[in-house]
């Protein structure tokens, strides 16, 4: 009796969906395709092909290529190392394929090439001061209040009238967007 033809499959990234790669430097993360048959268990051996564009952000693959092509293992992953990315910053479309038997699937993954340029949105070393200044001088204000509130000392300091009540400095989380939003 002949085992049964896979009739579809299905394609997930689990691995490096939107990675961002520096221009010109080999990614140190992998890219991972997941591919499952229609009831979602994974399919060992099928053929996978991811393909960048001819043009544009994108890179090459170990092989020196704009196409490589993996054999999912047992867990029905296909994993992709040593992606270089070219010098062209910008979003690009990582194209992935794949086949087993007569089934075929496809999907696309958004991946980036950073764009290390400064442009006028980098902050200039003379922002940088200012925001220097700005930061020590509310320390040295907290470090006055913190001494006038520690009276009875024959400190100078303790002689200074009570410096208004310093507002918490915080830094919110870092916001990096690559190319339009």
């Amino acid at each position: 009796m002949a085992s049964a033809q896979v009739a579809i499959l299905q394609i997930k990234v689990v691995e490096g969906e939107g990675a961002v790669h520096l221009p010109g430097v080999r990614s140190p993360r992998n890219l991972v395709a997941e591919v499952t048959d229609e009831t979602g268990r994974p399919v060992s051996g099928a053929a996978v092909s991811f393909h960048v564009p001819e043009s544009g952000p994108g890179g090459a693959f170990p092989n020196g290529l704009r196409t490589e092509i993996v054999i999912t293992d047992s867990h029905g992953r296909a994993t992709l190392h040593g992606f270089l990315a070219n010098r062209t910053a910008g979003r690009f479309q990582l194209r992935i394929l794949a086949s087993r038997e007569q089934a075929r699937a496809g999907i696309v993954s958004f991946q980036y090439v950073a764009d290390l340029k400064p442009s006028a949105a980098t902050p200039t070393a003379r922002n940088n001061k200012k925001w220097l200044v700005i930061g020590a001088g509310i320390a040295g204000g907290a470090v006055v209040a913190l001494l006038a509130s520690h009276g009875g000392s024959s400190s100078p300091a303790a002689a200074l009238p009570a410096a208004p009540p310093v507002p918490a400095l915080t830094i919110g989380t870092p916001t990096i967007t690559v190319g339009k939003p």
